[in-house]
Parts: structure tokens; sequence; C-alpha cells
């Protein structure tokens, strides 16, 4: 054995092998013989048990299909037999889109015309001409209406002309704004 300085070394007491003994193994134990275990009338319940366990989520997609068939018939407006009730509780479905036409439009005010750009809503307004000691009433003529164009100003035009813009109406109001622009000074305000 040869001998170290290092304290920690020299500190370790030699270990020593010692032979391993055989670890002892039970003998093994003999099972005596036995008839197989069987027991009666349980056979079919445990076949059944998968389809029971199947017939609820089946029961449940039905049920919810039904319930989805009906909820859909009422709020497209076609009610069930008897479900005259839910069906006026129901919101019923947008109104389809009424189609626009393009409206050419004489603003009294260029200068507000000039501000306008295609894409713009703006509410119309008509004041009727009157006479100097006497004011009418404004109305509005179109509310949201899109502009669709601004035309260019055209030169012949007196100062007090205006200024033309094409804006996108349902047809009866492209009818009320014609009618107003015959009898009245139109002026826009953006939306």
């Amino acid at each position: 054995m040869t001998t170290t300085n290092d304290p920690l070394l020299a500190s370790l007491a030699p270990v020593s092998l010692a032979p391993v003994s055989p670890v002892s193994v039970p003998a093994p134990c003999a099972v005596p013989p036995f008839e197989p275990v069987r027991v009666r009338g349980a056979r079919p319940r445990l076949r059944g048990a998968p389809r029971r366990g199947r017939r609820v989520p089946v029961v449940l997609l039905a049920l919810m299909a039904a319930a989805l068939a009906v909820a859909g018939s009422v709020s497209d407006g076609r009610s069930a037999p008897g479900n005259a009730k839910a069906a006026a509780a129901s919101p019923a479905r947008p109104a389809p889109a009424v189609p626009l036409v393009s409206a050419a439009v004489r603003i009294a005010d260029a200068a507000t015309v000039r501000l306008l750009r295609p894409g713009d809503r703006v509410d119309v307004i008509a004041a009727p001409h009157a006479p100097p000691g006497r004011e009418g009433g404004a109305r509005v003529v179109a509310t949201g209406a899109r502009v669709a164009a601004v035309p260019r100003a055209d030169g012949g035009a007196g100062p007090d002309a205006g200024a033309l813009v094409v804006l996108s109406v349902p047809r009866a109001t492209a009818a009320a704004l014609a009618g107003a622009g015959v009898t009245s000074r139109l002026a826009v305000t953006m939306c």
C-alpha cells in the first residue's frame, strides 16, 4: 500500500473486498390445479354496455340537430307549425340591399363641394327659395348619401351657380333630390 500526503485520502480506510456469498433463492411453489371461474348472466350485459354507451351521444346529437333545425327555420322566416309567436319574436333577416342609382345634385356652396371626395358620406339639406323678408324652413332630403364623384367645376357658370356632386342613393331618394333641387337651394353636411 502506498502512502499519500493528501489528508483526505489518508482519512479513508482501506477497503477490503470480501467474496460475495450467493443469494439464497426460495424454492419454487407449486400451484394447485383449479377449475376456471365462470360467472353466469354477466356476459350479455358486458356485450351491451358499449352499445348503450354509444346511444347517449347519438341521442344528444339527434336532439341538437332537431333544435338547430327548428331554430334555423324560425330565423329563415319559415316557422314550424304552431310557432307563430316564436317567429314574430325572433329577429328577422336583414332587408335585402336596395339598389342604388347615381343622382347629380347642384349644391349652392361651391367651396363646400371642393372639400368632398368620392366615398364621403353626406346629408343633403334643402332650403326653399324665399323672398328676403321671409325665411322658409329647411328640411333634410337625404341622409348618409355616398359621394360617387365630384366633377370639375365648369368655367361658364357664375359665382352663385354652385357646384355639381354625384351621389349614390336609392331611387326614391334620387327623385326627392331632383325635386328639391328645382324648388330649393341644396346644401350638404358631412357625416
